[in-house]
């Protein structure tokens, strides 16, 4: 399925603005079938692994379509838990930042309370949450729905999984019968099946197959690194591995030329390549990276779309990539022909939330490791230099400069002080590190290794049932089904 670029869909300048910001120039497969019938307003079911890009799929049509004027909900995202909602919240609020006026708020379990009430009074145009504790806001009349136009459920296969299946049908049975609607699922169970029949009209179907992801000779690792250390970090790596031939990739074209900079200053033959070089630019460069008079490649993923090139050592994810199949076909470049490759990627904070859905998109392993302290690249880079300096002694080509060696050692230079003089002089030239101290982070907040909880609810086997208090109202707390209270048995 071809990509196309988000100048090709028909969007509004300042979603295409955000887009730029946010690295984004072509569309996944997911958001380029996607957001062409969902802009036309129809129902839509689409079938994709996490991981794909959906949130931006069906975001930016929804977006598009929130008229500011009104302070109303006029978009319901249902998440399946707390964390998803607040990840589709940060993207739909990135997508939406020059666009004036719309709000944008997640709603979820766990949360005050009092700062929902008082976001929904002042009327968010889209509502992110989870089945629970959206029901909570429908009960208490905080929340209103009578001029909702479009409701989209995220990973509805989840949400049955949860046991939010019922919850589900009460928030659709409240939405006016005009209004689109959207599901996005990995499967299509007889249960979501269901749902579609009695609740979409004609929807348009859309299904993604994953790629094959055949990735076994590529060793896949990944490190947590605070934004400012970033540069600091890829140059401690590369020393301590060293490494020669590598491509690295970056979300824009502004970090593409800054990360060049960085690298050039530092004694790195590095050069980049982009959307705004020209064609003669881009072969010019290409040719360069070929013949090695380039050790690393700086890029954008369009402007690498198609680059075949051999024995390349390590793909570096400088920024995370938008989606798991561009960090398939990235790391893809590296480990060809049978030949052993490496992957290394950059997380900061929250996006280890991303992580973890290229991980379940790709099916593989993601090895976190420590960064290197810069003991450990001296070290590394010293022992480099004494396996060079063995090698010339043993083929003997430096015995042309023994009168100059002499020289020194009659004017009362030791043979240590000597080489320890040239070692001096040589990091001198070189200092590729700046020795800046990086805080290590010993254990992160964050683990994407977790998995998503799928249990039925605690208080019926097969779940779908909520448990209520004698005066008929909910213990609903949203998003987690252990949150509920367990009925307590009778004494006696």
């Amino acid at each position: 399925m071809q990509k196309k670029l988000f100048t090709e869909l028909e969007l509004s300048p300042e979603i295409l603005k955000a887009v730029a910001k946010m690295g984004f120039e072509e569309a996944s497969p997911i958001q380029s079938e996607s957001i062409p019938p969902l802009m036309a307003g129809g129902d839509l079911v689409g079938q994709s692994m996490t991981g794909s890009g959906k949130t931006a799929a069906f975001a930016i049509p929804a977006i598009e379509q929130v008229d500011p004027s009104l302070a109303e909900t006029q978009v319901l995202i249902l998440c399946p838990t707390r964390e998803l909602a607040v990840q589709v919240a940060e993207e739909t609020s990135k997508l939406a930042a020059f666009k004036k006026g719309v709000r944008e708020l997640p709603i979820y379990g766990g949360a005050s309370y009092e700062r929902q009430f008082r976001g929904l009074k002042k009327g968010a145009h889209i509502v992110i949450g989870t089945p629970g504790r959206i029901l909570d806001h429908l009960e208490k009349g905080t929340l209103q729905l009578q001029n909702l136009k479009t409701i989209i459920m995220d990973e509805a296969d989840r949400m049955l999984d949860m046991g939010f299946l019922d919850d589900i049908k009460t928030i659709l049975s409240q939405t006016p019968e005009s209004r689109q609607t959207v599901l996005f699922s990995a499967t299509v169970p007889r249960p979501i099946a269901g749902l579609i029949k009695s609740f979409t009209n004609d929807p348009t179907w859309i299904k993604i197959e994953s790629p094959s992801i055949t990735v076994p000779a590529i060793d896949q690792v990944w490190y947590e690194v605070h934004g400012r250390t970033k540069v600091e970090v890829l140059c401690r790596l590369i020393d301590l591995e060293d490494i020669r031939f590598a491509i690295i990739f970056c979300a824009t074209k502004i970090m593409v030329d800054d990360l060049v900079e960085h690298l050039i200053a530092r004694g790195y033959m590095a050069d980049k390549l982009h959307g705004d070089m020209s064609q003669m630019m881009r072969e010019r460069v290409m040719d360069r990276f070929r013949r090695r008079s380039i050790e690393f490649l700086v890029a954008t993923d369009v402007a690498a779309r198609g680059l075949d090139v051999k024995d390349i050592e390590v793909v570096f994810n400088y920024d995370l990539p938008n989606d798991g199949e561009d960090y398939v076909h990235r790391i893809g470049r590296t480990g060809r022909a049978g030949s052993k490759g490496k992957a290394i990627t950059f997380v900061s904070g929250r996006e280890v939330y991303k992580l973890q859905n290229i991980i379940r998109f790709t099916k593989g392993k993601i090895r976190r490791e420590r960064v290197p302290s810069l003991e450990q690249v001296e070290e590394r880079r010293t022992n480099i230099f004494f396996d060079t300096l063995r090698s010339t002694l043993e083929g003997g080509s430096y015995k042309r400069y023994d009168n100059h060696t002499d020289r020194l050692l009659d004017q009362g230079y030791s043979p240590t002080d000597i080489i320890s003089a040239l070692m001096h002089l040589r990091e001198q030239e070189n200092p590729k590190s700046s020795g800046e101290d990086i805080p290590i982070i010993e254990k992160s907040r964050f683990n994407p290794d977790d998995q998503p909880r799928r249990k039925a609810p605690p208080w019926k086997k097969g779940g779908g049932k909520r448990p209520f208090n004698k005066k008929g109202s909910s213990h609903r707390k949203g998003g987690h089904p252990g949150d509920f209270p367990k009925k307590k048995k009778k004494k006696g």
